[in-house]
């Protein structure tokens, strides 16, 4: 056998929550938004049920990675800057040499995340954190909707 199944649970769907969150980044970089989700599923009253993420961007995405090593953000920053070179020949250049890149690091990335929540509590790992990864050098303000679909308290 592959593992062991937990006992299953069962919730009945009773509310759908949202909320948008804007984050201001300071251009490329890594934001840890873990808490804005958090205190968004506290403030809902969530038991059992999924977070779901979306992020309104295409040049930026979400991802969920270690938040206990900084050292992985700059490694990660480092690979995407590998797979989508600014020195490309890119047809799309309008908006700057980074723009072109950023698109294809979001879509790498992509732009939305479910988490599940248990016990109104969002079921990450250990070292796992909730990020907005944004891939323009500039600073940008960034809309990400959080939905809760799920059982209250």
């Amino acid at each position: 056998m592959a593992g062991r199944l937990s006992p299953i649970s069962e919730a009945t769907v009773q509310v759908v929550f949202s909320a948008t969150l804007r984050v201001d980044t300071r251009g490329s970089g890594f934001t840890d938004i873990s808490n804005a989700a958090r205190d968004f599923i506290a403030q809902a009253g969530a038991g059992e049920g999924t977070l779901f993420a979306f992020l309104r961007h295409t040049s930026a995405s979400l991802t969920i990675q270690e938040n206990a090593d900084p050292d992985v953000q700059t490694d990660l920053t480092t690979a995407l800057d590998r797979l989508a070179l600014e020195a490309a020949p890119w047809i799309h250049d309008a908006e700057g040499p980074d723009d072109m890149p950023a698109h294809v690091k979001a879509m790498l990335n992509g732009v939305s995340l479910h988490v599940p929540v248990t016990n109104g509590q969002l079921a990450l790992g250990t070292w796992q954190g909730i990020y907005l990864v944004e891939h323009r050098r500039a600073p940008h303000s960034r809309e990400i909707i959080f939905q809760f679909v799920g059982s209250r308290k």
